[in-house]
């Protein structure tokens, strides 16, 4: 019986792969607020700034960029799976800067991900169409983000966002927590499977300050 039951589990997990497509090529909008249930002025004053920022993720093969527009800043971040190296460029008025991060130090930057532990749960929604399934992370200090992949679509790369390199699908919502312990939420508003422009990921060679 034992043996009957392991192949049942392992034939549905062939299946379940089976059905999974690798994303290679698209483009994903997501929309930024905060946790609800609170009516304080400095939250107010918070979800009315993030409403200002938008971010695009752009993936193409092997290599990534997630894009982070303001009125007063952006941030660009280039990642290669290839090499697990980044770039990110950011733009202050009219300072540009750029860091340059090789494998061993896009490790330590994601540090605080170490060690932290995935719980796959059964609860669901729906997400642009897309069936997403929720799992808690728990890191080493104790806080705990909520997350919703979608089951039957994957990225190409998944390193980029550090956190999700493990999740067993397409992160669609997600949460992070800022220093006064609000969490902000990001949620895909919108998917795009056209192909992408190569150029995205050009890194740039002059008009940046190096920063180590």
């Amino acid at each position: 019986m034992k043996k009957i039951a392991t192949l049942i589990f392992t034939t549905l997990s062939f299946a379940s792969m089976a059905q999974q497509k690798v994303v290679a090529e698209c483009s994903v909008t997501f929309t930024i607020g905060v946790e609800e249930g609170s009516t304080e002025k400095n939250q107010k004053d918070l979800i009315e700034s993030l409403k200002s920022i938008t971010k695009m993720v752009y993936i193409k093969g092997n290599d990534s960029r997630t894009d982070l527009q303001s009125p007063s800043f952006s941030q660009s971040l280039i990642f290669d799976k290839n090499t697990g190296t980044a770039v990110i460029l950011r733009e202050f008025g009219g300072n540009k800067f750029m860091t340059r991060l090789d494998n061993a130090k896009w490790i330590s930057e994601n540090k605080r991900y170490d060690g932290m532990k995935i719980n796959l749960t059964n609860e669901t929604k729906t997400i642009l169409g897309y069936e997403c399934k929720k799992a808690m992370l728990q890191l080493k200090d104790g806080t705990v983000y909520a997350v919703f992949y979608a089951i039957n679509i994957v990225p190409s790369v998944k390193e980029f966002e550090y956190q999700f390199k493990d999740i067993p699908g397409f992160v669609l919502e997600y949460e992070t927590q800022e220093t006064d312990n609000k969490k902000i939420r990001y949620t895909a508003t919108k998917i795009n499977l056209s192909p992408v422009q190569a150029s995205k990921f050009d890194i740039p060679t002059g008009g940046y300050r190096l920063l180590n």
